[in-house]
């Protein structure tokens, strides 16, 4: 497992290895930039001799020191192919580094995957699950427990408890009705015109008002048919 995550001496070695050819790459690049210089500096010189010579007319000199420019010329050019085949080098060399690493790194992932894989696969997973759900359950059933009613309180009959609920709301609408019934009796009788007729109707016959305290027997009769009506209502209600 560390030798997945910290590398190990094989592809340190290897590293190493790519560290130091690059590092020689860039020692022989610099080896032949200095050259460079030194055969353009000697190709000057020699320009200058031969122009030096044509001056002064000495033809003969003045083509030899051309020849030497031309042939530092070749070399220099010989070496910018050089420098040129170091540079394609250096470039393919860090290409390849990178695509070794990239290609370790994948191989790091597999195989840490692989690892993974041996201790969770499909049947962990689904025993894992089954764990879950069992004691998801467990917990359900003992909220459950919890919540239930004990002791008296799990004697106790619902329906029975709504069967007395439905008799006292009877009750009550009964008192109220009655309670209705008995206070207009409290306030005192209610005052109905009263026709007193003989024999055939005449232009002479009057109505007189229903005034408590002035006939004895009206009162009677009004107190009769209060007692007749609530006697009544009564009956109607116990229906």
């Amino acid at each position: 497992m560390f030798s997945r995550i910290f590398g190990n001496n094989k592809s340190k070695h290897e590293s190493k290895a790519g560290f130091k050819t690059l590092h020689k790459l860039t020692e022989t690049l610099a080896m032949l930039e200095k050259k460079e210089r030194v055969l353009q500096r000697k190709a000057s010189e020699e320009m200058e001799k031969a122009k030096e010579f044509t001056r002064t007319k000495n033809k003969k000199a003045a083509i030899q020191s051309l020849k030497r420019k031309k042939l530092f010329e070749h070399q220099i050019e010989q070496l910018g192919n050089f420098q040129l085949r170091i540079h394609d080098q250096m470039i393919m060399l860090e290409g390849a580094k990178a695509t070794s690493q990239t290609v370790e790194a994948l191989k790091t992932g597999a195989a840490e995957m692989r690892s993974i894989q041996r201790t969770l696969n499909v049947k962990n997973v689904d025993k894992t699950m089954e764990e879950i759900n069992e004691q998801t359950e467990n917990t359900r059933l003992m909220q459950e427990a919890l919540g239930a009613p004990f002791g008296v309180a799990s004697d106790i009959d619902e329906d029975e408890l709504e069967a007395e609920l439905e008799e006292l709301e009877s009750a009550g609408l009964e008192e109220e009705l009655e309670e209705r019934l008995i206070q207009p009796a409290k306030n005192g009788p209610t005052i109905r015109p009263r026709i007193l007729t003989t024999g055939k109707p005449s232009s002479s016959a009057t109505c007189k008002p229903f005034v408590k305290g002035n006939h004895q027997n009206d009162k009677n009769d009004g107190d009769d048919d209060g007692l007749e009506e609530l006697v009544e209502l009564q009956r109607a209600m116990a229906l």
